[in-house]
């Protein structure tokens, strides 16, 4: 069975999400016209807790094809053991029947 995780790096498990938030900034007309300010958030889950990180815009798409590549990774994962399974039964299979073969001659 191929490992396609060596080809899908960067890779994580999470979330991105454009958010847009006020500033800390008096007079920003920006703010006092009601708009609020674009940012990125990467959301993570790490021990059980939810952890958020604010991405810089130049890495966000890092962080896009790390997550997509995650995800593709999991999928793998996801189909790995009844690949496992099947690969043993089969090379079980075939040792069974030269034992046969082997026992008829």
């Amino acid at each position: 069975m191929e490992n396609p995780a060596k080809n899908l790096w960067p890779a994580l498990k999470g979330s991105l999400a454009k958010v847009y938030k006020p500033c800390i900034r008096k007079n920003c007309a920006l703010c006092e016209r009601g708009d609020k300010h674009p940012a990125w958030i990467l959301t993570v889950s790490q021990k059980g807790h939810r952890r958020c990180f604010y991405v810089p815009e130049e890495l966000v798409p890092i962080i896009q094809l790390a997550i997509q590549n995650g995800r593709k990774i999991e999928e793998w994962l996801g189909n790995a053991g009844p690949e496992i399974i099947k690969a043993f039964r089969h090379q079980r299979d075939n040792a069974d029947n030269k034992k046969k073969r082997a026992a008829k001659s």
